[in-house]
């Protein structure tokens, strides 16, 4: 559109009308000419090559969106609609602030398409020459990752009455006879309606199988596993004590790191990309591992009375030989927080010093209704800072992975800070109760601080150790009260039981320190006074501290 000029009140007003008189004539002539040239944008033509490389991967047969932009027919009755939200850039969803980083998968139209959907829809919406129409994108039915090497099912149809959240965890065997290794890894629900989240875990052999437990064991094992821990159960939810001590600031010198574990293999969540990683990079599943489900079902809409079925399931590509990198997924994030009632802009910080040369690939902030913003920011050794990903718009709605367009490769010691911000006050109207402070929890209505991102660690040269040096770290230690760690020798590696879970495999760096075999996981052993060890300290996704118990077991077992 032409500017309309200001014109000066001191004119005559013959001028006045004489120059209004050409401008209008010269807009009419210019809004004729724009709605001829929006009639010659058609479909066929123009729209469809944006709709079928932002929008199809979703807005397509069998997946989430309400129609297909495959179609003329199918997504003509929505022009209206999609005026509005490309206009608005509601759609395609991209939060993240474009001053920071670039990402593979940014779905954002350009300023260009934008106008020239815009202008199509104002022309009319033709469609246009169907031999303009460019070869559709292909999609395998069912999948972004194309046909799977293997889809792995959870057991058997599961029902949920709908109503309350629940966590359900489902365990499957591969039954792998050799290590596998995942180039492309896709969570799906059977039913969207009532999945809000799915999470597959890759659990080594070794550790309790979950599906050769009732009910009431597995409760019983849960309730012992979190007798000492920060969570108590509220039916299928986890939940933080009330009694737990609030620290916001979790970057704090003595601050407890919280987050998750680095057996995360695939996932699936509202607006989530399925996971392709890059070549040569692979995630690995040891033979006889399990594949353990967390699903997420949610859905207060459908009304209390309704019963929905869902057989969520994960489908997976191979690599063709081992790749050179592995690749992890864990999260940097504070379970200790406490965003008080009515506050609008809540700060919560949790970070994490690396250990050694990392690559990261991909970030994926995760918080619930009340989130808001969050940020990730590296300090580098050299006093340098720098801005990984800004998202001050978080949309629970859309749990994007950010895939960056270049891997960013951050050095030994760099400080990676994730900062989230939350609204618990009126303005927000996803808030479930802004009369109520809350805490972390696995229901949408508590709250999370997860900074999630997949990166590839740089592993350490293993170091050879005295045998009788391996030997003196044999024993028990107490990781909380009453749950203890049996730690022994086998060859050159410690290897450490945990009570339900698999042995752990250390390499030795040093004569005192170990990290875990495929994983960002570091050991130490400290030594009193009298040069006795004393405790064992954990460095990973969560730190801990384990004294040894007087009690020395298997001392001496390796060969």
């Amino acid at each position: 559109m032409q500017r309309r000029r200001h014109l000066s009140l001191s004119l005559s007003l013959t001028f006045c009308l004489a120059v209004g008189l050409i401008f209008i004539a010269s807009g009419s002539a210019d809004n004729t000419s724009k709605k001829s040239a929006a009639k010659n944008v058609t479909f066929s033509k123009d729209i469809a090559p944006i709709f079928f490389k932002n929008c199809a991967e979703c807005h397509r047969p069998g997946e989430s969106a309400p129609f297909s932009t495959l179609s003329y027919k199918d997504l003509r009755p929505w022009v209206k609609s999609i005026r509005e939200k490309v206009a608005n850039r509601t759609m395609p969803p991209w939060h993240a602030d474009s001053h920071f980083g670039e990402f593979k998968n940014n779905r954002t139209l350009s300023q260009s398409e934008i106008d020239q959907i815009l202008a199509w829809v104002d022309g009319g919406a033709v469609e246009g020459n169907p031999k303009d129409l460019p070869e559709a994108p292909k999609f395998v039915d069912g999948w972004n990752i194309g046909n799977p090497d293997l889809v792995i099912p959870i057991p058997e149809e599961y029902t949920y009455k709908v109503g309350a959240d629940e966590y359900q965890y489902f365990d499957v065997d591969t039954n792998f006879k050799e290590d596998k290794y995942v180039v492309m890894a896709e969570a799906r629900p059977s039913n969207r309606k009532i999945v809000h989240h799915i999470i597959a875990f890759i659990i080594p052999p070794g550790s309790a199988n979950m599906a050769k437990m009732n009910t009431e064991q597995r409760f019983k094992a849960m309730e012992a596993a979190l007798k000492t821990s920060p969570f108590y159960r509220d039916g299928y939810l986890l939940r933080v004590k009330s009694d737990q001590p609030v620290i916001d600031d979790g970057c704090g010198e003595k601050s407890p790191r919280g987050g998750g574990g680095d057996q995360f293999l695939t996932g699936y969540a509202p607006g989530r990309n399925a996971d392709v990683l890059e070549e040569g990079v692979g995630k690995r599943i040891p033979a006889g591992s399990i594949i353990r489900f967390q699903v997420h079902y949610s859905n207060q809409t459908l009304g209390g009375n309704e019963v929905e079925k869902d057989r969520s399931m994960v489908g997976l590509v191979f690599a063709k030989e081992p790749p050179k990198k592995l690749m992890m997924t864990n999260s940097i994030g504070n379970i200790f927080f406490k965003i008080p009632a009515g506050a609008d802009n809540h700060r919560v910080t949790a970070c994490r010093t690396l250990r050694r040369d990392t690559t990261i690939y991909a970030l994926m902030p995760h918080m619930h209704l009340r989130g808001k913003a969050m940020e990730y920011k590296v300090f580098y050794p050299d006093g340098k800072s720098e801005t990984l990903l800004n998202v001050p718009n978080y949309d629970f709605a859309w749990q994007t992975n950010y895939v960056l367009k270049e891997p960013k490769r951050l050095p030994k010691g760099a400080k990676i800070m994730v900062t989230a911000y939350f609204d618990n006050s009126t303005k927000n109207k996803f808030n479930p109760d802004p009369t109520k402070d809350v805490r972390y929890g696995e229901p949408t209505y508590d709250e999370m601080m997860l900074g999630f991102m997949d990166f590839v660690t740089e592993f350490p040269t293993v170091a050879q150790i005295d045998p009788k040096v391996l030997d003196s770290y044999a024993g028990k230690y107490e990781v909380r009260p009453n749950v203890f760690a049996n730690v022994t020798r086998e060859g050159n590696s410690l290897f450490v039981q945990l009570p339900l879970q698999a042995k752990m495999e250390f390499l030795p760096m040093s004569e005192a320190k170990f990290f875990l075999k495929y994983n960002d996981v570091d050991l130490t052993f400290v030594k009193n006074d009298k040069g006795e060890v004393a405790e064992a300290v954990l460095e990973g996704s969560i730190n801990a501290r384990a004294k040894r118990t007087n009690e020395v077991a298997n001392a001496g077992s390796g060969q």
